[in-house]
């Protein structure tokens, strides 16, 4: 989008910034992620709740601890496996046509929320669990949508076995859906039933394995910590040749080191780290980078996915995939709030989904409402009807080896919260952005006083605020500038012709 990197020049002693922009961090805050990430998994290392699979770490070079289940793990084994994971693949669809190429060199590809937990009925807007029916409406729906790429199961369904319910949407989308399907599961059981169903389609297990018509997030728990059944299901699925995402969850302030660059090398580190997994399993397996990092609220303990941080983080995400030739989904997109429509303030909403211009690759997020717990069929067409470009934020983060915060991620340990330490209550002001709730009032769209008080204010500023006025000779030049490009541009135009690529339809896009 041609947005510039600025980095302050100074000295090695004088401090970085970092400001906000599509490359993030600058190459030497990004060579210090990556540092910190590989001293992280060399020295504080992973928790990993899984004998078979700390087993299959040591038998590959890591220093494993089983009486505490830490897996350290070297810089050579995490240079091998970045060696070792194809920088890129596709996901495949059972219409071919649908097949997706990650990464990609346009758009991300967009997909819908993921495993919410209840739906807005579409005819009585009434809030109820989901049952398998209407699961296959929001798959059909999503497959007739133009702007859905991939179907991600976007709710939980009622009217299964708990226990394997991310079998049945697995299933309930392949048959009514024929986009990519990306599944959720946390158990080797699960994911083996998914392989066969997977196989059972294309056509054999091999097949799968040449097209692999869904992949399958099993995510770590922040910070540095991964679940027995998750990373066992992920050891078969790479064996399967099924992609995995490593949906990094870090909670600035919680799961996660409240500063920015903490939360950055906590993500990073648990990407790394799951890909190390994953090619320990099966070299040449399929992995995706990926995060929905953001920090927390630290009032309510839940994530603030209109921070104006998480941009930040998306972007220094993307980054990093970029650095080791990841496939990524480190971005959010959707508008939903309470219920269907567009909620949120300008201001959040920009914080938003300026994640955008990070470098994703994937995109998760539509038809999602009241922080991804819910979601309803009209927010899904609101979504989609508004997967539009914004612009940056621009702000200062000192990324530095102090504010990377290893000594505060040994002290509070794995898998424990970083809120009631000192570290946090020193820095959250300087490193969180607190919403002015009177000012957020005057741009809510559904706000009845916005648009007298905005007036209000507008002519206050006109009428007392005094612009210094440029000299009359800057002013004359810019205007010659102005009709000469115009000018080339009608020329240009003109001799060669206007050429307009009408919208393709999604069929034509592969």
């Amino acid at each position: 989008m041609g947005i510039d990197e600025h980095i302050r020049k100074g000295t090695k002693e004088e401090r970085k910034v970092a400001v906000a922009r599509l490359r993030f961090l600058s190459s030497d805050e990004e060579e210090l992620v990556h540092e910190k990430s590989l001293e992280t998994l060399s020295e504080i290392g992973v928790l990993v709740r899984s004998e078979s699979v700390l087993s299959l770490l040591d038998d590959s070079g890591a220093s494993v601890d089983k009486r505490s289940q830490i897996a350290r793990v070297p810089e050579g084994m995490v240079s091998d496996a970045l060696k070792k994971a194809p920088s890129e693949f596709r996901m495949c669809a059972r219409d071919r046509a649908n097949d997706i190429e990650v990464p990609t060199a346009g758009a991300p590809h967009l997909t819908t929320d993921g495993l919410t937990l209840y739906m807005k009925d579409l005819e009585t807007g009434e809030k109820r669990n989901a049952t398998r029916s209407d699961f296959a409406e929001f798959a059909r729906l999503a497959d007739a949508l133009e702007a859905v790429d991939f179907f991600w199961p976007i709710v939980t369904i009622s009217d299964v076995p708990s226990s394997s319910h991310n079998l049945h949407e697995l299933w309930t989308a392949f048959q009514n859906c024929s986009l990519h399907v990306q599944g959720d599961c946390t158990d080797p059981l699960d994911a083996r039933k998914m392989i066969e169903l997977g196989a059972l389609i294309v056509g054999g297990q091999e097949e799968l394995r040449r097209r692999p018509i869904f992949s399958c997030a099993t995510n770590p728990i922040s910070p540095l910590s991964f679940d027995k059944g998750a990373v066992e299901a992920q050891v078969e699925f790479a064996r399967a040749g099924v992609p995995i995402l490593c949906h990094s969850m870090s909670m600035s302030g919680m799961s996660a080191p409240v500063t920015l660059a903490g939360t950055i090398v906590n993500l990073n580190a648990e990407n790394l780290a799951s890909i190390v997994i994953s090619q320990c399993a099966s070299p040449g397996a399929p992995h995706i980078y990926g995060s929905c990092s953001m920090p927390a609220d630290l009032m309510t303990g839940a994530i603030n996915l209109f921070a104006p941080e998480g941009m930040m983080i998306s972007a220094a995400a993307g980054q990093m995939a970029r650095r080791y030739r990841r496939p990524c989904m480190v971005a959010n997109w959707g508008m939903g709030g309470k219920g269907p429509g567009i909620q949120a303030s300008l201001s959040e909403a920009f914080a938003y989904t300026l994640g955008v211009f990070s470098g994703s690759d994937l995109i998760s997020g539509i038809g999602g409402l009241d922080y991804a717990k819910g979601c309803s069929m009209e927010q899904m067409v609101l979504d989609s009807i508004v997967w539009d470009n914004f612009r940056a934020f621009l702000r200062d983060f000192t990324i530095d080896d102090k504010m990377a915060a290893l000594d505060v991620m040994r002290e509070v340990g794995h898998g424990n919260s970083f809120l009631s330490h000192a570290h946090t209550g020193k820095n959250f002001r300087k490193e969180l952005h607190f919403w002015d709730k009177d000012n957020l009032a005057l741009e809510a769209t559904l706000s009845s006083e916005m648009l007298p008080k905005a007036r209000r204010i507008a002519k206050k500023l006109l009428k007392e605020h005094e612009v210094p006025t440029l000299e009359r000779e800057v002013v004359r030049r810019g205007e010659l500038v102005l009709k000469e490009h115009d000018r080339e541009k009608r020329s240009k135009s003109g001799s060669e012709g206007v050429h307009i690529r009408s919208r393709p339809n999604k069929k034509d896009i592969r």
